[in-house]
Order: C-alpha cells, then sequence, then structure tokens
C-alpha cells in the first residue's frame, strides 16, 4: 500500500490504525511463514550468487511469491473479519473510508 492510500485512510477511527481482533494462533502462524519466506529469500539470493540456472532460480521466486500471498490471504481475512467490519457497521464516513480502503487493497493485492 503506499504512502496516499495510509495518509487518506489515517483517520479510520475503527482500527485507530492498529490491527483489532488479531488471534494469537494467526499471528504465530504469520510470523513462521515469514520466517520461513525469509530463508527463502536468502535462498534464492545465495541461488544467484553462485550463478544457478535461471529456471531455477525462477521457480525459487515463484515459491517466494505464493508464500508471500498466502500470508497476505491470512491478513486479509483478518482485516475483513474485524476491521472492516466494524467500520462498515458505523455506516458514516468511517464505513465510506472503509470501503475505499478495501478497493484499494483489492486493486493493488490483484495486479
Amino acid at each position: 500500500m503506499d504512502d496516499v492510500v495510509l495518509e487518506e485512510n489515517a483517520n479510520l477511527p475503527h482500527c485507530a490504525r492498529k490491527a483489532v481482533g488479531v488471534d494469537t494462533e494467526g499471528k504465530d502462524r504469520n510470523l513462521k511463514r515469514l520466517r520461513r519466506i525469509e530463508g527463502q529469500v536468502r535462498g534464492v539470493q545465495k541461488m544467484v550468487e553462485e550463478e544457478r540456472y535461471c529456471a531455477d532460480i525462477l521457480m525459487q521466486i515463484s515459491s517466494v511469491h505464493e508464500a508471500l500471498r498466502a500470508v497476505a490471504r491470512e491478513l486479509m481475512r483478518n482485516h475483513l473479519k474485524h476491521c472492516a467490519a466494524a467500520a462498515i457497521r458505523t455506516d458514516g464516513d468511517s464505513a465510506d473510508a472503509m470501503y475505499d480502503e478495501l478497493v484499494d487493497l483489492m486493486y493493488k493485492h490483484t495486479r
């Protein structure tokens, strides 16, 4: 998400720009995935340094990309379940701002 979107939605009171309703298991799952991804990225870096076969490097990059998408999917699910749901229930400026934020997130996540 770019800085413009963050500034536009910085006044959303429903989450106060902090995660709301994050369950410990979900957080732990995401941190475990992110540590694994970190290791995969280091592996890709090593493959490049060792001048490994490009197709093999690209396959590893694809794996990293999919792992990041899994983390993003989990974060989006949590955001929709907690922050977005709370904002939309307010049915005012907060709801409108959340709709805009969700559209921006979906656009950026799917391109």
